[in-house]
């Protein structure tokens, strides 16, 4: 049967357009001129019936048989004609229906090699973060270690810190009593100094000696006192030495300690880095396991079309067969006529 859109009249009328141009009405001509349009079979039909026509109408009236013949080849033409324009339209579809699927089998395939690149990618990033917090995780035992040692060193440096202390308070504690026995013993040399002036003049060498030997044995106490000031200016130099390693120790250890703090949070946001390239890795595995499953369904999709294909074909060769046979049978009835 004709397409819609496509009679007779039509064909008559682009056949007619291109003869009043002085081309040829051939087949192609006759369905550019319709838009392309129709299908060539039937455009060959028609235009078999138009120039049937025109030749009849030329000719002289042929004898009953001959137009019995005419009538009975031109009806097995047009059931061959008929036979075949379905046979054309279904495999026109299964082209159609079958470059449809190989482009979305291609645009499948493409997208599961990009989910697989974009997989072994993630992969690659995941193995590099690990390694990272690995040597994260090694330089923050590092510095653990090295906090340990600090916090010990700092605590020897406050036990030394307690025996100076000691020892300053033990130097005090002695350079009191001794000015206070220097203060006693000068109140001791007045006190015996007036009792020597009240006595008699006779007694005034014994007196200067007693003196001198007071006096020697004060410049023995004043040099005691003078080398204890010396120890304590000692004690206090190697006190404030003390202080400023202390001082240098708690430096080091806050720095230490915000080192320490530092590392945690580049572990804790590794952590968290490597948390998300893992749940983008599952993800990806989930979409490229669904590709997977619509790639295969295609592919059984596609299995099933062949099947149909096939079938389909075999009902067209069956159609063929059928045609060939009517065919066959039309042409042998006008001799069968004839011999009756």
């Amino acid at each position: 049967m004709a397409r819609g859109g496509v009679n007779k009249a039509v064909v008559q009328a682009a056949r007619l357009a291109i003869l009043a141009r002085g081309e040829n009405p051939s087949i192609d001509a006759v369905r550019i001129e319709m838009g392309n349009t129709g299908s060539k079979t039937t455009i060959h039909r028609y235009l078999k019936e138009l120039d049937g026509g025109l030749q009849r109408t030329e000719e002289v009236a042929e004898p009953i048989d001959g137009e019995l013949a005419g009538l009975v080849s031109r009806l097995a033409q047009r059931l061959k004609e008929q036979a075949q324009e379905p046979i054309d339209q279904a495999r026109e579809a299964f082209e159609h229906q079958r470059k449809t699927l190989e482009a979305l089998l291609d645009e499948a395939r493409e997208a599961n090699t990009e989910l697989q690149q974009q997989y072994e990618i993630q992969s690659l990033a995941l193995t590099q973060e690990s390694e990272a917090l690995l040597q994260t995780r090694s330089m923050l035992q590092t510095e653990q270690t090295r906090n340990a040692g600090l916090n010990q060193a700092l605590a020897d440096f406050e036990l030394r810190l307690k025996d100076k202390d000691e020892q300053i308070r033990s130097l005090e504690e002695k350079h009191l009593h001794v000015r206070d026995a220097l203060e006693h013993y000068r109140n001791a040399v007045k006190e015996q100094r007036e009792q020597e002036q009240r006595r008699h003049e006779g007694q005034v060498q014994q007196i200067q000696m007693e003196l001198r030997q007071a006096q020697q044995s004060a410049l023995v106490r004043q040099d005691e006192i003078t080398q204890l000031h010396r120890d304590n200016e000692r004690v206090l130099t190697e006190s404030r030495g003390t202080l400023r390693e202390l001082s240098l120790l708690q430096d080091h250890l806050k720095q230490a300690n915000s080192r320490q703090d530092q590392l945690l949070e580049q572990a804790s946001r590794v952590d968290n880095e490597r948390t998300l390239l893992q749940e983008r890795l599952r993800i990806a595995l989930l979409e490229a396991q669904t590709l997977k499953q619509n790639v295969d369904e295609q592919t059984q999709i596609n299995q099933s079309l062949e099947s149909e294909l096939a079938k389909t074909q075999a009902r067209l060769d069956e159609s063929e067969i059928e045609s060939a046979r009517l065919a066959t049978v039309v042409a042998t009835a006008p001799d069968a006529a004839k011999d009756d």
